[in-house]
């Protein structure tokens, strides 16, 4: 009986398996190893956090101190007094609008998160999508201006809104955001040329413009990268402190960043500010940042593992 023959593979050996697929000049393709951490990698980072962790730690314990703890300055890290009351005490013994503090910095957070979002989005859809003689040196311009130092353009700007009687209002604040800023439109417009041009083309064909693309086909596909921007935004608008510092004179219009530092400095000559209601004021100033963190932290690892894609999924 006649052996049976198995026909040579590609590599020239019979019955061999085929080689793995060549790239650059025949080198056999790298696979990603999947990262195993060990006890030790988990015992860094549990300490790492631990140190980070210390400072709120800390603010905890000094805003549920009582009165006389604090007069005494006589703070632990550890908690070992719990008055709740200073949560509520801060908005009717000191003496300030805390309650308008906050508002005026969701006011102020908001307005400028929405105006950067709008702004960054049709500027970096411009840059990515639409033709025009010059774009390539326009959109360089656009990234140099990121190398100014803000404190070179903070008289200027300041001279600027006081003509326009601008000053002690939420304009110079909120305003700026409406022509967004070079990181943002840098983010959007790399978001946008990643992806598919044919979306473009087949809704070019059913009759849409620029402006209809954009707004029925793009913006949809932007949540992640816009998502991220408004979390930027908020995030800076609202621990913001020196904006309102130059612009603000009026002590109901101060954001919770500014008021908390006015808190510190009304207290009578002699006398300690309160700090357990500062500490307050300054967990009132934390915990929402956290919290919007936590909500949108897959939109930011979205923008930047996927890419473009992430928004044609």
């Amino acid at each position: 009986m006649a052996a049976a023959t198995q026909a040579p593979t590609a590599g020239g050996a019979v019955g061999a398996a085929p080689a793995p697929p060549r790239h650059d000049g025949g080198v056999p393709a790298r696979t990603l190893k999947a990262f195993k951490p060990s006890a030790a990698t988990y015992a860094v980072l549990l300490v790492v956090s631990a140190i980070f962790f210390v400072p709120f730690v800390l603010m905890v314990s000094i805003a549920l101190a009582s009165d006389q703890t604090s007069a005494q300055n006589a703070f632990t890290i550890v908690p070992t007094e719990f008055r709740w009351s200073n949560f509520s005490d801060v908005f009717t013994t000191t003496g300030l609008p805390v309650g308008r503090f906050v508002l005026n910095s969701v006011v102020i957070a908001t307005l400028s998160a929405v105006g950067q979002v709008l702004s960054s989005s049709l500027v970096g859809y411009a840059f990515a999508r639409l033709r025009a003689p010059g774009k390539g040196v326009m959109f360089m311009v656009v990234l140099a201006t990121m190398m100014i130092p803000a404190q070179i353009t903070m008289i200027p700007q300041f001279l600027l809104f006081k003509e326009l009687g601008w000053v002690n209002t939420y304009l110079p604040l909120i305003v700026p955001s409406f022509f967004s800023n070079a990181f943002n439109v840098f983010l959007v417009r790399q978001f946008v040329s990643r992806l598919p041009s044919e979306l473009d083309e087949a809704a070019q064909v059913d009759g849409l413009g620029y402006f209809g693309i954009y707004r029925r086909i793009i913006l949809p596909m932007m949540w992640p990268i816009l998502t991220a921007i408004a979390i930027f935004t908020l995030t800076f608008a609202w621990g913001d402190f020196m904006g309102p510092l130059i612009y603000l004179n009026s002590e109901e219009m101060m954001p919770l960043a500014l008021g908390l530092q006015y808190m510190t400095s009304t207290s009578n000559a002699l006398q300690l500010p309160p700090w357990n209601l500062v500490m307050v004021g300054s967990i009132f100033l934390t915990l929402p940042m956290i919290a919007i963190y936590y909500l949108g932290q897959k939109y930011l690892y979205e923008m930047n593992l996927q890419g473009g894609s992430a928004g044609v999924k």
